[in-house]
């Protein structure tokens, strides 16, 4: 990692001039190494400008790479989305099929490793300089601990997430030992020399330590971020990543008290509410992105081409992508997370043969170059219900008027062409780790309590009652996660976790997939559904001794 670590130092950067009484919230940023690590953090001020840097970070084009590395939402479509049992995305999923069909966790020399790495790694550089750094400030010694717990924070946040990707399931790990799964180098400090890999035991020890001092740190700082800036972190995206991390090294009883604690003062949105387009935070949003129009990734933020009133969905045939019908089969219609996809089931003209063209058009078949109108009902049926359903004060959804089968109307911006904030963490996905660490601890009460508090005490389905046990509760924890979290880059590493293979089907076999990525992934398959470290690590760091070729 000497090379790429040196390049994550010097992204730290602090806000130049950024005082409380600036009228506008935007992350105006200089490089640290204009001014020096110490000097970004040199005042309690400074230090919060660093920590925008980190922010920034996580919502901006990455200079060293091609098209569309930028961040997190690089993470959501490219790690999680695209590789999903329930992504679709029509007419552009034959051009990503190689995504979609996990076909690149080989290729050591590939952009798409090699991304996830840079990222995060630029991240935990960023925290480290922090961290190094800030005990020589101005700041006060409560300021000074709120400073350290972000940089804490944001440091397990990226260690948890680079586990997902570069390393096996945790069951496949002999407790974490295995020589398979040595494959993260831990780095702590702000050294760049040739440094070993470490085994997942190891790394799962820092983020419960970083997670545990950073939670202790907030407490001790009696602070808080701004309200409403989501893009910081505070103790409650401490628990949330914490929770996250138990959960996948199957430590149930730690995710579960973790989660319950991650989610205090962030009330889950009710039923009536709940489609306001998840472009802006609400009460349930623990942590996500800076997405004001200030800091625009102009064509490639995530609302540009993956939300529904964006410039794909309104200029292009491809909308915004659509939820697989197999899934979407087993919730109850009158759901209000399924209302947010345009399903079969709410058009009473919709028949099988009113579908048309291999994307799935409602109504309309391709001919040539043009589209013809084949079932004018149907169509103007799901027309309807998009006017109806359509959240106000911006621009409609699927403007450029093609509505495709399972077509989602959740994601939404607010300028153009994709502005938008985007939510990396809500109290909603800590109820649903309460329920799976339940279920996998044979509370089968609490687990079905966990699911009646996201679902029936919100409104989200009306009449639910949870009473399923045994096999057919883990089927509803497992389908009402992909449904609530659906888009926001989780099931992917989901399905991993759970062992489960990705199963699409095409619509002739009753699902909704491209024919390019209607296949079957099998939980042993690419490399176990894991990542290789990247050719650019293992050349630079001579740390690692792997005999991994690109092919």
């Amino acid at each position: 990692m000497t090379k790429l670590y040196r390049i994550a130092i010097a992204g730290l950067v602090l806000a130049a001039g950024l005082t409380v009484s600036c009228k506008k919230d935007y992350l105006d940023t200089v490089p640290t190494n204009s001014v020096g690590a110490s000097t970004a953090v040199a005042s309690f001020n400074n230090a919060i400008g660093a920590l925008n840097g980190i922010a920034l970070t996580m919502c901006s084009q990455q200079y060293m790479s091609s098209q569309g590395f930028c961040g997190e939402n690089a993470i959501m479509r490219l790690y999680e989305n695209y590789p999903s049992e329930n992504y679709n995305y029509n007419a552009y999923a034959s051009g990503w099929a190689s995504i979609h069909n996990q076909t690149f966790h080989s290729r050591n020399n590939s952009v798409y490793d090699f991304y996830a790495w840079y990222y995060y790694y630029t991240i935990i550089g960023q925290a480290n300089s922090i961290l190094a750094n800030i005990g020589n400030s101005s700041a006060t010694d409560k300021e000074k601990a709120f400073i350290e717990a972000s940089a804490l924070t944001f440091r397990a946040y990226s260690y948890q997430k680079l586990l997902l990707y570069y390393c096996p399931r945790w069951s496949d790990s002999s407790n974490g030992t295995s020589e398979e799964g040595k494959k993260l180098v831990l780095r702590i400090d702000e050294s760049t020399g040739d440094l070993a890999p470490s085994t997942m035991a190891d790394i799962y020890k820092q983020i419960y330590e970083d997670c545990e001092t950073a939670i202790t740190k907030f407490a001790e700082s009696g602070m808080d971020r701004e309200a409403g800036k989501v893009w910081h972190t505070n103790a409650n995206v401490a628990h949330a990543v914490y929770a996250r991390a138990a959960l996948n090294k199957l430590d149930y009883a730690k995710a579960q008290s973790e989660a319950k604690l991650a989610r205090q003062g962030y009330d889950l949105v009710s039923g009536d509410k709940y489609n306001d387009g998840f472009m802006r935070p609400n009460s349930e949003w623990i942590f996500g992105s800076y997405g004001d129009a200030s800091e625009n990734q102009w064509y490639w933020t995530y609302g540009t081409q993956f939300s529904c009133n964006g410039y794909y969905a309104t200029n292009t045939a491809n909308g915004g992508g659509s939820i697989s019908i197999q899934l979407t089969d087993r919730i109850p219609d009158n759901d209000v997370r399924k209302g947010l996809f345009l399903t079969p089931d709410k058009f009473p003209s919709y028949n099988p043969e009113s579908v048309f063209t291999a994307f799935l058009n409602y109504g309309l078949d391709a001919v040539g170059n043009s589209y013809v109108m084949k079932n004018e009902a149907l169509y103007s049926e799901v027309d309807a219900y998009i006017k109806r359903m359509a959240v106000k004060n911006v621009t409609v959804p699927l403007k450029a008027g093609l509505y495709h089968v399972g077509d989602q109307i959740k994601f939404y911006v607010f300028d153009t062409p994709g502005v938008s904030y985007l939510p990396f963490i809500r109290s909603s996905e800590m109820v649903l780790i309460e329920a799976e660490a339940a279920f996998k601890q044979n509370k089968t009460s609490e687990a079905q309590a966990a699911l009646n508090t996201l679902n029936a005490e919100t409104g989200r389905t009306p009449g639910y009652s949870c009473t399923a046990t045994g096999d057919a509760l883990w089927q509803e924890i497992m389908d009402y996660r992909n449904l609530e979290l659906w888009g926001e880059g989780f099931e992917w590493s989901d399905f991993k976790r759970w062992n489960r293979p990705v199963d699409r089907k095409s619509w002739g076999n009753g699902g909704n997939a491209h024919p390019a990525v209607a296949v079957k992934i099998a939980t042993d398959a690419y490399n176990n559904w894991t990542w290789v470290v990247p050719q650019r690590e293992t050349d630079y760091n001579k740390g690692f001794n792997v005999g991994e070729t690109a092919e």
